[in-house]
């Protein structure tokens, strides 16, 4: 199975909205409101809508997920070695369980960062894009189950504002502001940078709208390209490039085959190493490592 990236496959204290980075104005002063049955609406839809989201909701009674059963909150992973250790050794032994070998520790640690990564993406920007609310995930309220990559969340508050500028740059800032800690974490373990750390964050941003925008499009051909275009066309809107840290651009572009048909395709600021896996791996539709040529040759 190709990387999501590819999109071909077929409590502690809650930060605020605006992180210490962001550019002055990016984003309001807007306080979250506290978690609503829409915005719960909201992830109902999109776990029906996408199959790869492996996400168990809770509601505020029920208990944190524990230690104890491998689950650790993005605060656990981000501040705590033996947390980030336990969710790196279950990465491992899920790809040696699929490809027949461990891979090298900085791929391990490269294809669990993705994977949170993408994930939170779609969660925050998944009820943006179904109903203009910006969700603000509480580090200490998401969750990473160790033995098998799923993940658990109570939703808590959300933003809405009546300008599209200001909302979009409330959603950057949502992400920017729960991903800081946790690329702070990994940043040893996969041998990166902060600019190829915030790279993975933009191309998983673009990544999680587009695959959501393919996602809704069902099986209705006029539909798809309706609703993949829209989510394509956000995607853009949301990283014109030049929004700090995100340090570049959704970029899409349009490959022609000999039939005649349109297919948008965008190349990753970086790689997100799934060729890594195994000899036989292939890379991502979006890699960089793949030319033109050969994404034409697979669609």
């Amino acid at each position: 199975m190709e990387s999501i990236s590819g999109v071909s496959m077929v409590p502690g204290t809650p930060l605020s909205v605006t992180p210490h980075h962001a550019q002055p104005g990016a984003a309001s002063a807007a306080l979250p409101s506290p978690a609503s049955a829409a915005l719960v609406g909201d992830y109902r839809r999109l776990l029906e809508l996408c199959p790869v989201l492996e996400l168990r909701l809770l509601d505020a009674a029920e208990p944190a997920p524990s230690a104890a059963d491998g689950w650790y909150s993005a605060v656990e992973v981000a501040t705590d070695e033996r947390a980030l250790a336990a969710v790196l050794a279950g990465e491992e032994a899920r790809i040696a369980d699929a490809h027949g070998r461990a891979p090298r520790p900085h791929v391990t640690a490269s294809r669990l960062l993705h994977h949170y990564v993408w994930s939170a993406c779609l969660i925050t920007a998944g009820p943006w894009h179904l109903a203009r609310r910006v969700p603000v995930i509480d580090p200490a309220g998401l969750w990473l189950h160790a033995p098998t990559g799923a993940l658990a969340l109570r939703p808590g508050g959300h933003v809405t504002l009546p300008g599209d500028d200001e909302l979009r740059a409330e959603l950057r800032a949502a992400v920017v502001a729960h991903l800081e800690p946790v690329l702070a974490a990994f940043a040893g373990p996969t041998r990166r940078r902060d600019r190829a750390l915030w790279g993975m964050v933009t191309d998983d941003l673009a990544s999680a709208l587009w695959y959501l925008g393919r996602m809704l499009g069902g099986q209705d051909p006029s539909v798809a390209v309706a609703e993949e275009d829209a989510a394509v066309a956000a995607a853009e809107a949301v990283l014109p490039g030049g929004t700090l840290p995100l340090p570049g651009a959704a970029d899409f572009r349009r490959l022609h085959t000999p039939d005649g048909r349109a297919h948008h395709t965008r190349t990753r600021l970086g790689c997100c190493l799934y060729y890594a896996v195994e000899p036989a791996a292939v890379a991502c539709l979006t890699c960089p490592r793949t030319s033109d040529e050969e994404r034409l040759r697979r669609l």
